[in-house]
């Protein structure tokens, strides 16, 4: 297959995959160095490294560096009569490196109100590109969010359903409701995007994690990866530093590696 082909049709559609190389062999092994395979986040293959036990544990371990978003030198051994690695017995050993190929970083703002305006004015700068919801159309105008690269009016809940949100994306939730604000996070909680975070105090959070674990299953991992209060606490009070605080949230979170 032409690898460089599906490469530009998976980036093309934002799937978020990994690019695996195989750049060290020793002793008998499946493919030579150079050979390569693609890795969606779902843990579908484009390509081979060799197949067998050594490719399953190379596609899982793309799977996690999709995730994690930083590559990885692995390697396996093919020669594994006690079964620690791999299992197989060839006679080999081989080494991959791991690349994460993500989507461009998007900023999903639900809400257009005044911390969505400070917001638009410095995502730009940090290099997001961002789009606003909101269900009131004068509050998502071309005129208010000039550099947004999509605006959408209408029901913040159905909007947020419908996303293609992926593992490189942010939610920032910041509705002029609570009840919209819960609309949009119960849509949202489960989706696989790298930051998500809900305006509100400590009793709204209470009386919302509630309702998504009576009314939509959530567990306690699903509610640790919300970041409600948002944003950094840096006794904020304006909206302008409001959106610094989130925003430092953010990046924080954008350089954070995963041990």
């Amino acid at each position: 297959m032409d690898i460089y082909k599906k490469i530009t049709e998976l980036k093309e559609k934002r799937i978020p995959f990994a690019l695996v190389t195989v750049i060290d062999t020793s002793g008998s092994v499946p493919r030579s160095i150079g050979a390569k395979m693609l890795v969606e986040i779902n843990g579908k293959i484009h390509g081979t490294i060799g197949g067998s036990a050594v490719e399953k544990l190379v596609i899982a371990s793309a799977v996690d560096i999709i995730k994690e978003g930083y590559s990885k030198r692995v390697s396996h051994n093919l020669l594994d009569y006690e079964e620690k690695d791999t299992g197989m017995v060839c006679g080999g050993e081989m080494e991959f490196f791991i690349e994460p190929v993500l989507t461009e970083e998007r900023v999903f703002i639900f809400g257009g109100g005044h911390i969505a305006l400070a917001l638009s004015k410095i995502l730009p700068m940090l290099g997001y590109s961002f789009s606003v919801i909101d269900e009131r159309e004068e509050f998502v105008s071309r005129e208010r969010f000039p550099e947004a690269i999509e605006l959408l009016s209408g029901d913040a809940g159905k909007i947020a359903a419908d996303l293609d949100i992926t593992v490189n994306d942010y939610v920032i939730i910041i509705t002029h409701g609570h009840k919209d604000d819960y609309k949009v996070l119960r849509s949202v909680f489960k989706r696989p995007c790298r930051y998500l975070g809900m305006i509100g105090s400590i009793s709204k959070r209470t009386t919302i994690y509630k309702k998504l674990v009576e009314k939509d299953k959530a567990g306690q991992k699903d509610l640790d990866r919300i970041h409600c209060p948002i944003g950094l606490e840096i006794d904020a009070e304006t909206p302008e530093e409001i959106a610094i605080s989130m925003l430092a949230e953010m990046i924080k979170i954008r350089h954070q590696k995963k041990e």
